[in-house]
């Protein structure tokens, strides 16, 4: 099998993979097993698969389902850690969004450009102004620049670059750069990119325990939530990378250290294009008194967020209330001519970002290694070692760290390569973007979908291009998604892994907040499309159908909600995908 076909996310090479994942045993195990499909764990599969090892990853539910599919979709140095005189993360996360738009993964994150208003003409020209200075002079130190510097705009030429902004209250602003990208389809690619250097990945395989010999953990015990077997899998060394499920992992495998993480809850909303004037490619960012309001372009809408408030509900639970809503819209219309309303709303999504705090629940503090301020590697059990807090953009400093502390007695010598290895889908992309015109004339789309299509999938296009020519037919747009061609909901489930319709419409596409009915109308179609190949009969199929409805009603009406208990009893009440018979 070539390595671009192990790559593929199939149903048939899921199985291949779980084969691998339960011959991993006490007289043969992986090298390394990495619990938890989120940026972290797939960063860290990654980059072990690349040093060479062997390599299991395992998530309980579809890969970047939690808050990896949730975030902002920036690939940023964070200008707001500057005030907090956090020098070194910022250094380290603009070198990394450097790298990830020049090298790591050209295809997936591209350069955006910001206004920072101004509401008072000196005091913000000079405090904002210098903190952007410092922020384009550390992306200069000792490297060609990647995104171009600031300018200073006054306020007739502000207006001329967005002209949305409210010119009364607005005195001036500042032009500057950073990056963005899709962050579900990121960690699907890393995912993707870890099994083209052979690791045998698993989504919906919940772990269930972990093995021990003596006080060492030496693998775990997983279920594939699709058939229900449970097998063990060993490793010589286990990487928890669980976000804000870490503690129940580390409760789970009885650790007498632990990491404490805290969630915080961050809502986004979305936004018709034409409900801001604006021109292309161009966003917004300010201050809030709890957080930074970003006002993104992508594609035909406005990605607007985020807050930034204790979570104590269930995190698997976690939505967004009428309130928070309500108080992105100020926000937004704090800075924007033309109000925006609630009928403006086209869809809403929530994350928890996972607040990191040492805890030790024994008494030796050398198990615990603090890489930064804003993640740490631990050891919380001998053979399990965990990595919680961070950044996005910082993913795979954090994914070498982690791999570097877990293998640094049983595989010394064999040093992180993903600063020069590209996430799949990079290779080749500057003779694609060359032939993208023959390739839009050869099926009739406009250059908008073709550069669409090379955003979500680089040179991996040419799969998707394939599929076209074997069936016509799948050139065709989705009646109720037209952004997206038939043959992208086929290759989500032929070689991007989903299992479920949920996983098509919320992670592969992103219907779940572009389209106002959340996807719910495109769930026939998609579902017709996948059945075959998932194996569904008609009423498999319709049960997805029903469970993906009742789950987005289940939303909608936490959105009507005030409280986070609320909101949380109405989408607990309701499964993702439907429940295992």
């Amino acid at each position: 099998m070539s390595a671009l076909q192990r790559s593929a996310l199939t149903p048939e090479n899921r199985a291949e993979h779980l084969a691998r994942l339960r011959a991993a045993t006490s007289e043969s195990p992986l090298d390394v097993l990495v619990v938890g499909g989120g940026v972290n764990g797939a960063g860290a599969a990654f980059d072990a698969s690349t040093r060479g090892l062997s390599v299991g990853l395992v998530e309980r539910h579809d890969w970047a389902s939690g808050t990896s599919s949730r975030s902002s979709k920036l690939m940023h140095g964070g200008l707001r850690y500057l005030q907090m005189l956090d020098f070194k993360l910022v250094a380290e996360a603009l070198r990394e969004r450097d790298l990830l738009l020049e090298t790591t993964a050209p295809h997936l994150v591209r350069p955006i450009k910001f206004v920072f208003p101004f509401f008072r003409k000196v005091i913000d020209r000079t405090y904002i102004g210098a903190g952007v200075t410092l922020y384009d002079a550390m992306q200069s130190v000792g490297r060609k620049r990647a995104v171009p510097f600031h300018r200073h705009l006054l306020h007739d030429k502000m207006l001329e670059v967005f002209p949305g902004l409210d010119g009364e209250k607005v005195v001036g602003a500042l032009e500057y750069f950073d990056a963005q990208m899709d962050d579900a389809r990121f960690v699907m690619m890393l995912v993707r990119s870890a099994a083209q250097h052979d690791a045998a990945v698993a989504n919906y395989t919940s772990v269930v325990s972990y093995l021990h010999e003596g006080e060492r953990v030496v693998g775990v015990r997983v279920r594939d939530e699709e058939t229900g077997e449970e097998f063990d899998v060993h490793a010589r060394e286990v990487i928890l990378a669980g976000g804000v499920w870490t503690q129940d992992q580390q409760e789970l495998a009885g650790a007498d250290a632990g990491l404490e993480v805290l969630a915080s809850k961050g809502i986004h909303i979305t936004v018709a294009r034409d409900a801001i004037r604006a021109v292309p490619d161009t966003g917004i960012i300010t201050q809030t008194e709890k957080s930074v309001l970003f006002i993104i372009p992508w594609d035909e809408y406005w990605v607007i967020g985020t807050t930034d408030t204790p979570w104590k509900e269930d995190p698997t639970a976690v939505g967004a209330t009428s309130d928070d809503i309500d108080y992105v819209l100020e926000h937004a219309n704090a800075v924007l001519s033309d109000d925006l309303t609630r009928e403006d709303v086209i869809g809403v999504y929530t994350g928890l970002r996972p607040l990191l705090q040492p805890v030790k629940k024994g008494s030796d503090s050398s198990k615990s290694t603090k890489v930064s301020r804003e993640h740490t590697v631990m050891e919380v059990e001998p053979g399990l070692s965990a990595i919680a807090g961070g950044k996005y953009t910082t993913y795979r400093v954090m994914a070498e760290d982690v791999v570097d502390f877990a293998t640094r007695t049983s595989f010394p010598g064999r040093p992180s390569l993903t600063r020069t290895v590209p996430v799949i889908g990079a290779q080749g992309l500057a003779e694609l973007k060359r032939d993208k015109g023959a390739i839009a004339v050869q099926h009739g789309w406009e250059e908008i979908r073709i550069d669409r299509l090379i955003f979500r999938y680089g040179t991996l296009l040419r799969d998707v291009l394939t599929l076209i020519d074997e069936d016509p037919s799948l050139a065709t747009p989705l009646e109720h998604a037209p952004r997206y061609v038939r043959a992208e909901a086929v290759y989500a489930v032929r070689a991007e892994g989903a299992r479920h319709l949920a996983d098509v419409l919320q992670r592969r596409t992103r219907l779940d907040y572009e389209t106002r009915d959340r996807g719910v109308a495109a769930a026939e179609e998609i579902a017709a499309l996948i059945a075959p190949e998932l194996g569904w009969d008609d009423a498999t199929a319709q049960r997805e159908v029903e469970t993906y409805r009742a789950y987005i009603d289940a939303r909608l009406a936490g959105e009507a909600t005030h409280t986070d208990a609320e909101v949380a009893a109405a989408i607990a009440a309701v499964p993702e995908v439907p429940v295992r018979a």
